[in-house]
């Protein structure tokens, strides 16, 4: 278990106000509520950066996923850790902006849980990626169409939350896609 999988979430309640912290991968098996984010970074061809997470990440390797996800750390803005996690992850940053919230719960691999509020953050790049191997194996740049017709043809190679997004909210990520470009 690497560093970043040791560090606390901040658990939440439906309305997004903390109730708390707890160890992450003890609220993965635990199936609590926490806040989480996913970033989304297009470039100027309005294509998606994908990330294909890294083999021996706790839950979800070598599956692609949107551009980096995580959570963010006690007293750090939405914003602040997602532009923190696309360095890290990904290896370049750009400017931010948060859009829309959900909840999910969904069952992993290994039998942990992802129960999140998630916030989905957008930013426009024409930047290559560096990827730190740990985080992420492989990316790509699809338009929203072409990955909607792959995942529904290989659902099994992308992420729960990911599927999630793209299938269930997929107007609101159009719409905010629309006012960022």
């Amino acid at each position: 278990m690497n560093n970043s999988e040791r560090k606390e979430v901040i658990l939440v309640d439906t309305s997004d106000l903390e109730i708390g912290r707890m160890e992450k991968l003890e609220a993965h098996q635990k199936g609590l509520l926490h806040r989480a984010f996913s970033v989304f970074v297009f470039n100027r061809s309005n294509q998606l950066l994908l990330q294909r997470r890294a083999m021996g990440k706790y839950h979800s390797e070598d599956l692609w996923t949107n551009t980096c996800c995580s959570h963010p750390e006690p007293g750090e803005s939405i914003t602040d850790a997602a532009k923190r996690r696309l360095m890290e992850e990904m290896g370049f940053t750009c400017e931010l902006h948060t859009s829309f919230s959900f909840i999910y719960h969904v069952a992993l691999d290994n039998g942990l849980e992802e129960h999140e509020l998630d916030h989905i953050v957008f930013g426009i790049s024409d930047e290559t990626p560096v990827l730190n191997p740990v985080e992420a194996s492989d990316y790509t740049w699809k338009t929203l169409d072409e990955i909607r017709i792959e995942m529904a043809e290989f659902p099994e190679k992308y992420t729960s939350w990911f599927k999630i997004i793209l299938n269930e909210h997929f107007e609101q990520l159009s719409d905010a896609l629309k006012l960022i470009v």
